[in-house]
């Protein structure tokens, strides 16, 4: 917070120590205020068409960017497309399974899964799921691939060697971002019940459901899977901080408006909201307790994050928007249409 020095020159005369004590007092604040993250690299890829999750492999160095009918890829270096996965209809999120080098898609609109190959992205295949499949997560604990169907309420479970759905999961409400813990646990935020669904990756069986109060449609999720604690980024401006053994609300933080994406940095231990009115929003802890450590301004439309974590950056896209139109069966929310070539991958991270 900035102190308004300007106020007081009339009264400097005459109360010389006074003011030198409260510009020394304000100083730390004014320290304190200073940003800690910033924009620190732009990538521009153009291309045509909406986005969604994104999502960056570290190990392979390569970014994944839904974009309506295909999912675009980028070096994340050298900034660079480097190819696409085609024929992705209502493209949403993807998964990869190192070990067997291959990824699997949403494709929201067809309800099905593409799998391809890491290294040449090409499909070898689609996988039907249930009704409208969005966001999806790896599960290293049980080696199942688990895709929320938001039109659906469920889970279609895939056994990525077999290339099978093995399970279908019912949900008591309308899945958005999972989490897999590593060790037996998918945590699934419910955007309609305002609560927190657990997967028991093993069984294939929701063992709990934990509401957050003030929680209004909560989207994006991540985790702290060395503290236990979960992060959740709601409709409603809010974070909402949840203890993963017992359920517990711990927190809510207050962040940014039109957050549809949530990462988490493990070593610097902060949780970032990427909030589609043009900032990140960084909570952290501050004297034992989480608190929002700063809003970082981005690109309006940037709504969904990836963390990168061999560099600690966190990631976002959004392009040049035009006016936005009445809302439309084909775009229920009006979300307005990206300009031509204007799509950017903007990188965040300590200054």
């Amino acid at each position: 917070m900035k102190t308004k020095f300007a106020n007081l020159i009339p009264y400097l005369t005459l109360f010389a120590g006074v003011i030198s004590t409260c510009v020394f007092l304000a100083a730390p604040a004014a320290a304190q205020s200073a940003p800690t993250y910033g924009i620190v690299r732009t990538m521009l890829l153009g291309g045509d068409g909406g986005w969604d999750y994104v999502y960056a492999d570290s190990r392979t160095r390569r970014l994944y960017i839904a974009r309506a009918t295909r999912f675009m890829v980028a070096d994340l270096d050298s900034g660079k497309l480097v190819g696409e996965i085609p024929d992705t209809p209502g493209a949403h999120g993807v998964a990869l399974v190192p070990d067997l080098g291959i990824g699997f898609t949403t494709n929201g609109r067809e309800n099905t899964s593409s799998v391809f190959d890491l290294k040449t992205l090409k499909v070898s295949e689609k996988i039907k799921t249930g009704e409208g499949p969005d966001s999806i997560v790896y599960d290293p604990a049980s080696g199942h691939v688990f895709i929320m169907n938001g039109h659906g309420k469920g889970v279609s479970v895939i056994d990525p060697k077999s290339r099978k759905v093995v399970a279908a999961i019912a949900l008591s409400g309308k899945p958005e971002a999972p989490v897999a813990d590593g060790k037996g646990r998918v945590y699934v935020n419910i955007e309609d019940k305002n609560f927190i669904a657990v997967i028991d990756s093993n069984t294939n069986k929701v063992v709990a459901e934990w509401p957050m109060a003030g929680c209004d449609e909560p989207s994006g999720l991540d985790m702290d899977r060395d503290g236990g604690d979960l992060f959740a980024a709601c409709g409603n401006k809010l974070m909402a901080i949840v203890d993963s053994k017992t359920g517990k609300l711990i927190a809510t933080i207050p962040t940014g408006d039109g957050s549809d994406g949530l990462a988490f940095a493990p070593k610097e231990k902060v949780a970032v909201t990427s909030n589609g009115e043009g900032n990140m929003s960084f909570v952290g802890k501050r004297d034992g307790k989480y608190a929002l450590i700063e809003n970082v301004p981005t690109k309006k439309g940037a709504r969904t994050i990836g963390f990168d974590a061999a560099t600690g950056l966190f990631l976002t896209v959004s392009a040049d928007l035009g006016p936005a139109p009445k809302p439309s069966p084909e775009n229920p929310r009006g979300r307005p249409a990206p300009l031509p070539n204007s799509f950017v991958v903007i990188a965040v991270g300590r200054k």
